[in-house]
């Protein structure tokens, strides 16, 4: 299948417009429309009904694909520019919220090397993933909450190499009053009924601690997308919700009860691909 296709059809299912999609990737809407036509003719089977514009149950299954399969190519290309071009003069370095990066190394190696200019930038952890994997950032640090054999849930973003940089134990963070907040430990399956913080980029998500728990419930409260710590811990401490979170993280403010079961570890890995010099020195940096 041919990407350009697959991109054109992607854009038309998430904005459920031909012309809308056109506009947004410089097409006519007649073009997009004969792409379209060209993908249902390569796949042999139709995928989008046109008026109003929906998904058929064929398209709704290619879409699943799209989304992976850009991804890939983005990744691949990336990859192969980062080992044929001359390196930058610029690294940059995705952190998510909760990984407890060092300032101390990041600003040694800068100092180290003046030509070069580094840039942090903080991102939610799909956001750091594939933007290793495509070149947008040149390594990644990513956190996240996990039982202690398995590898953080992250996008599947092809061969990039991880390395972990730490672990410590998980705590349910609440606010000083309340009921659990005096407890020594709690089993994360009998907080099914609790209200949680719903903050998948700098917490661990409801659906998450569904599969971590091997339970049903974990309803979501307050929704916050956002990635600022500061916000993240006021909201629990005015009660929007508990929230699953390294025990390093917790101000005086706030209480944290340890998961007692299942066993879990918040871990921070660095992620990336091929690395030119100055990106190898900060990867060195960061493991010391």
């Amino acid at each position: 299948m041919d990407p350009h296709l697959l991109r054109t059809f992607a854009a038309v299912a998430r904005l459920r417009s031909f012309s809308a999609a056109g506009d947004e990737l410089g097409y006519t809407q007649s073009a997009v429309s004969q792409q379209i036509a060209a993908l249902e003719q390569d796949v042999g089977a139709p995928l989008l009904r046109r008026r109003p514009v929906a998904l058929t149950d064929a398209g709704a299954r290619l879409l699943e694909h799209t989304g992976p399969i850009l991804l890939r190519l983005a990744a691949a290309r990336a990859d192969v520019v980062r080992l044929a071009g001359p390196p930058p003069a610029t690294v940059v370095l995705g952190a998510t919220p909760l990984c407890g990066v060092a300032p101390a190394r990041v600003v040694a190696v800068q100092r180290a090397m003046p030509r070069v200019t580094f840039t942090l930038r903080v991102a939610g952890r799909a956001e750091v993933a594939t933007g290793v994997a495509t070149g947008a950032l040149d390594l990644g640090l990513v956190d996240g909450v996990a039982a202690p054999s398995d590898p953080l849930p992250l996008p599947d973003t092809g061969e990039l190499d991880t390395a972990v940089l730490s672990e410590g134990p998980v705590v349910v963070a609440l606010p000083p009053e309340h009921p659990l907040a005096a407890r020594r430990g709690v089993r994360l399956a009998d907080l099914a009924d609790a209200v949680w913080l719903d903050a998948p980029e700098a917490a661990t998500p409801p659906a998450q601690l569904r599969a971590l728990a091997r339970s049903e419930g974990f309803r979501g409260g307050l929704a916050y997308p956002g990635t600022d710590t500061g916000v993240l811990l006021g909201l629990i401490a005015a009660g929007a919700g508990l929230a699953l979170l390294p025990s390093a993280a917790l101000p005086p403010a706030l209480r944290g009860v340890p998961v007692a079961e299942p066993r879990l570890v918040h871990r921070t890995e660095l992620v990336h691909g091929s690395l030119t010099a100055p990106a190898a020195a900060l990867r060195a940096a960061l493991m010391s």
